[in-house]
This record gives C-alpha cells, sequence and structure tokens, in this order.
C-alpha cells in the first residue's frame, strides 16, 4: 500500500532586493516530478502480494509498502525596504519536488500481470493524492507570503513569512497522515490484494 512521505523545507533565506514599488508581490510555484520504479519478479509459484513484498526496498514503522511518495516544499522571497525602514514582500518563488516510487512488473504469468494492472493504476491513484498534498502546501505558501502585509522591519517580515511556511507546510502534512488512515494506505481506492 501506498505511504505519503512528510513534506519538509529548511528555512529559506530571505534575500533583500531593492525594486521599484509594485502593487503585488509576484508569485510563483515550479513544479519537479521524478519516478523511481523498482523491478518485481513474479514466480508462477507465489503470490503477487508476496513477489511484491519480496521486491518492495520501502519500509516505515517495521510494515512494507508497495509505493512511495515523497514531497518536498522550498520557498524564496525578496523584498523591499523603505526609508522608514517598513519592509514588504516583492516576490516570491516556491518549488514543489516531490518522487513517487511504484513497482514496475518484469516477468510474471498473464493472470499475475492482468492483477498488478489493476492494482498499479489503483496505487498510482493513491500515490497522486499524496502528491496533491505536496501542491496544495506549495501553492498555500506560495500565496500566503506574497500576501503578507508591510512588517516594520526586514527580519520581522522574514520571521514571519518562514513561520508562514512552517505552519501551512505542517497542516498539508497532517492533512496527509488523515489521508493515509482514511484510505487505509490506498486501500479503499482499490490498492489492495488477495
Amino acid at each position: 500500500m501506498g505511504r505519503g512521505a512528510l513534506g519538509r523545507s529548511p528555512l529559506a533565506p530571505a534575500l533583500a532586493l531593492a525594486l521599484l514599488a509594485t502593487p503585488a508581490a509576484r508569485a510563483e510555484v515550479l513544479e519537479e516530478h521524478a519516478h523511481a520504479p523498482y523491478p518485481v519478479h513474479a514466480r508462477a509459484d507465489q503470490t503477487l502480494r508476496a513477489a511484491l513484498n519480496a521486491a518492495t526496498p520501502i519500509t516505515a514503522d517495521g510494515q512494507r509498502f508497495h509505493g512511495y511518495t515523497h514531497w518536498s516544499v522550498r520557498w524564496n522571497f525578496w523584498w523591499q525596504q523603505d526609508g522608514a525602514g517598513r519592509c514588504r514582500i516583492t516576490r516570491v518563488a516556491t518549488r514543489l519536488h516531490t518522487r513517487i516510487q511504484m513497482p514496475e512488473l518484469r516477468s510474471g504469468s498473464a493472470a499475475q500481470e492482468a492483477q498488478f494492472q489493476r492494482y498499479h493504476r489503483a496505487l498510482h491513484q493513491h500515490e497522486q493524492g499524496h502528491v496533491q498534498f505536496g501542491r496544495q502546501a506549495a501553492q498555500a505558501i506560495d500565496q500566503g507570503i506574497a500576501a503578507l502585509p508591510e512588517a516594520p522591519d526586514c527580519p520581522t517580515l522574514e520571521r514571519q513569512a518562514n513561520a508562514l511556511g512552517q505552519r501551512l507546510l505542517a497542516e498539508q502534512v497532517a492533512a496527509e497522515k488523515a489521508y493515509d488512515r482514511r484510505t487505509g494506505h490506498g486501500a479503499t481506492q482499490g490498492a489492495q490484494l488477495d
């Protein structure tokens, strides 16, 4: 079954940048997605579940999983300081990186292949749900930091922006854990084997 990774982001450094005044901060989310298949060779004398359990490199809390999604969000922001020392965000750049590990059946019987295709589709759907949590975190962080009000000074603004990013990240991580509990790591979405 799939298990989502916790999204993490180190505190991103803010870069002071003197820019002309603009009405609203520019924001952008860039996404990078990677896939990391692992090979599965099913023998005729074993079940597909046994073949997957033997092949998977994914373990957590003493359990084996057949799929795993890791996502991370990083953000950078730039600000402008006025003559009185007040500071406002002028630009935000947020990056989402995801990596999905999924099985790839390299050998097996026709029956195992048919069962694998059904299972793989459902597992992939579940893992895409994990990607969506990363996407929601990235978008919320990007928009939230861009919308921050002016602060009395730039160090205060930097603390506020990073605290907001960490809070929004933690909210998505908690929602993602609830998603795994609610779906039984994808079982209620069809990612289960007999």
